[in-house]
């Protein structure tokens, strides 16, 4: 509809449908006298025209923001969601059929993708006029995050319960008064007025007042307690203590207080209610990372120093970063990984990494004769000179297999292998299988390990196109050569281990058939084995059972027990700990009360004497037990910032991100553009509407197996500037859509302060793995029901993960070449 007719809208709500009416010229020319004759006759026109039959198939999959389904109308099928079906319903009985009426009505429904970010576009202009530009306006330039600290789960070993009560503290000078916060039984927190000076390992007495009436000892006059932390807020000092057992104290009366604030705390916890921030955060950032992990796009490899000789040892791989270790992987599907991370690049890579830099490395694939013939060359080796280099790229590009990748290397925490659930005493019984101990085997792999070099395939269509354009036509053959790797007699061997949350194995399994016996109390049922490890196995009954998880069932084993007398293979406990839905085929593992289980001592001896004969289980990891702490690792070094997205009603929202690293450039912009303290925005990432929308509607439709969708930003910083929307403009790729104005886009920002180019893969996340988190879900849910459930609410609205990747380097050695 033109802009002229717009202001009749009226009119034609009022007469549409209804054209062919006998009354209709009388009645439309009653209401039409005071609309000049010309606008009149073009109304009337309009009116004709959305009257008109339409034969169109709609489809709005993708495109509104509701669930769509199949739609039948007659010969006619489409695919609406209910706004959509109510809108085609209304207008089908105005016009009594299928018209161009009823298909724009649908089509612009204010639920639709296109509408909606249409009025933001209005709204967003029409506060630019109306409200005085030094004024924020919330909705246009703060979008707040919160932020997540991945790996950063402390545990809290004893449970804390709010509670303030009146307390001295004991110095040699004075006897100062103040209050508690909360209690545990080696600990609690103070609140002290910020005019009496403390230091954090102070250690004085305090006397618990309040309890004075609840606890009669001369004990309550003598404990000692450390300072461990100090918080300020608001001219109050909260001071976190631990006590601590002069050798001088009696024990009896130390232990007769330690067993009364246990007691205290155990029967009051409810009335005071547990605190919880530390399990709650906790468990938030868990969530998160469980989803973020699974979903990664860049290949972490661990590095070991063999004989002063660094070498990659191991990958940690997912779906989305296979198309990586993939890459580098000769005919024979052996790795070639050493090629780009040979012994002199990671030297580079170190050198670089205290001023913050990553390496770009080019690469091509040649193919000759069912051979691979790699070459590589990073972007220090070929600074030295810029004419050579810009031939180099222009080489490699027209080769079918080029890729940038994008190096990155630290030194790993090696006290970061295990992630305890905070609170461990108490979850111990619950979270016991999860926190299995790293084998001693695993320990002494993982202290070898010298360095953690993250890859990134940066590579876009775009990118190679651009360096497609540059000159090579005198580059020399020899020069080439000097950039490709020899092929190697003796592959070398790097482990390839899966993320995985919802594979708890430990042990390697194999597969073997055999004839079991399983005895539940006066239940004896037949099964066959279908794999089993020294600590487990898996078996599958022919009927379904009434057996459960957590049952302990015995088993025996005749067919072996006739090759062994060695061993007592019959009646041995194990306990169900995982069963299928039809309920036939149970995993079990070993269940010991006090004594040596005979069925491990059995499959452990007959592994150890028929490893070469076993069939491994295909599924069974090269290094048991070893995924799990280099998840770990890899957990607390993760550098990106990774964007959240969860639903909200039948939107998206974005208001968390994630990551082990809150120092970088993009996390300290948006720290220093937020409003509000411990907040980040997100306004250089998402304040672009038609980029956000784009992202939304995609991940709409998008699947948890679909590769990422990848998306480039180029942002210009000019902080010299009083508003936000002035600070920070924000480009995609597509609208710079030729290198010459990416690089004028670049050349300008320089002008007038920073640039950040930046790559976001949006990834559809799969569903949660609650065994992983229930352990303390459960406690939250156990002293706190409703924040349980909304946090539950929380975890299950994930849909979708951006991983924003810093590329500036890449696009200013671009601009560079291009000059």
């Amino acid at each position: 509809m033109t802009n002229n007719l717009a202001k009749y809208q009226k009119i034609i709500n009022e007469f549409r449908g209804k054209v062919s009416n006998k009354n209709f010229e009388t009645n439309f020319t009653a209401k039409s006298t005071h609309i000049p004759k010309t606008d009149r006759f073009i109304l009337k026109m309009e009116l004709k025209r959305l009257a008109g039959a339409c034969t169109r198939l709609i489809d709005l999959r993708g495109h509104v923001n509701g669930e769509c389904r199949l739609y039948v109308d007659g010969e006619r099928t489409h695919f609406l969601d209910d706004v959509a079906i109510k809108v085609f319903e209304e207008n089908i009985a105005l016009y009594g059929k299928y018209t161009l009426g009823v298909y724009e009505a649908v089509i612009n429904t204010e639920n639709n993708f296109r509408v909606i970010y249409q009025k933001e576009k209005s709204d967003a202009k029409s506060l630019t006029i109306k409200k005085d530009p030094v004024q924020k306006t919330y909705e246009k330039t703060q979008y707040p995050a919160q932020y997540y600290q991945l790996g950063d789960y402390h545990n809290r070993i004893e449970e804390r319960m709010n509670f303030s009560i009146a307390v001295h503290i004991i110095t040699d000078k004075d006897e100062i008064p103040c209050n508690s916060t909360d209690i545990s039984i080696n600990g609690c927190k103070l609140r002290v007025s910020t005019n009496i000076k403390m230091a954090i390992g102070q250690i004085f007495e305090i006397r618990f007042v309040g309890l004075d009436h609840e606890f009669n000892s001369d004990a309550n006059s003598t404990l000692h307690y450390e300072i461990k932390n100090i918080q300020l807020i608001d001219n109050i000092q909260l001071m976190g203590l631990q006590r601590i057992y002069p050798n001088d104290n009696n024990d009896n009366q130390r232990d007769l207080f330690t067993r009364f604030i246990e007691e205290f705390i155990q029967i009051n916890k409810r009335r005071y209610k547990i605190n919880l921030d530390n399990t709650i955060t906790a468990l938030l950032t868990r969530n998160f990372e469980q989803y973020i992990l699974p979903k990664l796009n860049e290949l972490p490899i661990f590095i070991e120093n063999e004989n002063q000789v660094f070498t990659p040892k191991y990958a940690l791989t997912t779906p989305n970063n296979q198309k990586i270790y993939q890459y580098w992987q000769d005919e024979n599907k052996h790795s070639t990984l050493n090629f780009l991370l040979s012994h002199e690049r990671i030297q580079r890579l170190i050198k670089a990494a205290p001023l913050g830099e990553p390496l770009l490395v080019y690469s091509f694939i040649h193919k000759n004769q069912d051979k691979y013939y790699f070459y590589t060359a990073d972007s220090i080796q070929l600074k030295t000179d810029l004419n050579l280099m810009k031939q180099f790229l222009g080489f490699s590009a027209n080769k079918a297999n080029f890729a940038i990748s994008l190096l990155s290397i630290q030194e790993p925490n090696k006290h970061t292998i295990n992630s305890v659930y905070t609170l461990s005493e108490s979850l111990a019984e619950k979270s016991k299988y999860l926190n299995m101990p790293i084998s001693d085997d695993n320990i002494k792999k993982i202290e070898k390990l010298s360095y953690l070099v993250v890859i990134n395939d940066i590579t876009t269509n775009e990118l190679t196109k651009t360096y497609r354009e540059f000159a090579y036509n005198t580059i020399e053959p020899s020069y080439i050569k000097t950039y490709g790797h020899k092929r190697l007699v003796t592959p070398i061997v790097i482990e390839e281990l899966g993320v995985n949350y919802k594979d708890h194995r430990h042990e390697a399994r194999f597969k073997y058939k055999t004839s079991v016996e399983v005895v539940q109390e006066k239940l004896k049922l037949s099964a066959k084995s279908i794999d089993f490890s020294a600590s487990g196995l898996k078996i599958e009954f022919t009927n379904e059972t009434v057996l459960n998880k957590g049952d302990v069932v015995f088993l025996s084993f005749p067919d072996l027990q006739k090759v062994t007398s060695a061993f007592n293979l019959n009646v041995l406990p194990y306990e169900i700990v995982r069963i299928n839905s039809k309920k036939t085929i149970i995993n079990l593992r070993v269940y010991v009360e006090k004594h040596q289980h005979i069925g491990r001592a059995f499959f452990k001896a007959l592994i150890e004497k028929n490893k070469d004969k076993l069939t491994p289980d295909e599924y069974s990891l090269i290094v048991p037990g070893l995924a799990k702490p280099l998840r770990n690792l890899y957990n607390n070094s993760i550098n990106i910032p990774h964007l959240i997205v969860q639903t909200s009603g039948s939107r998206y929202k974005v208001e968390a991100i994630a990551s082990a690293n809150k120092n970088g450039k993009l996390m300290s912009l948006m720290r220093q553009l937020s409003d509000k303290k411990n907040t980040y925005n997100l306004f250089p990432i998402l304040s672009h509407l038609n980029a956000t929308n784009t992202l939304m509607i995609d991940l709409k439709k998008r699947h948890a197996s679909d590769v990422p969708f990848l998306m480039t930003l180029y942002i210009a910083i000019n902080s010299n500037e009083k508003t936000i929307e002035n600070q920070v403009i924000t480009k995609i790729s597509t609208e710079l859509h030729s290198p010459e104005l990416q690089n004028n886009f670049i050349k300008e920002a320089l002008k007038t302060g920073e640039f950040i180019c930046l790559q976001l893969k949006l990834s559809r996340t799969d569903e949660p793995d609650m065994e992983y988190l229930n352990p303390e879900l459960s406690y939250i849910s156990s002293y706190a029901i409703h924040r349980g459930k909304q946090i539950e609410q929380e975890i299950w609205a994930v849909s979708g993960v951006i991983q924003v990747l810093d590329i500036t380097q890449e696009a200013m050695l671009r601009m560079k070449l291009a000059v």
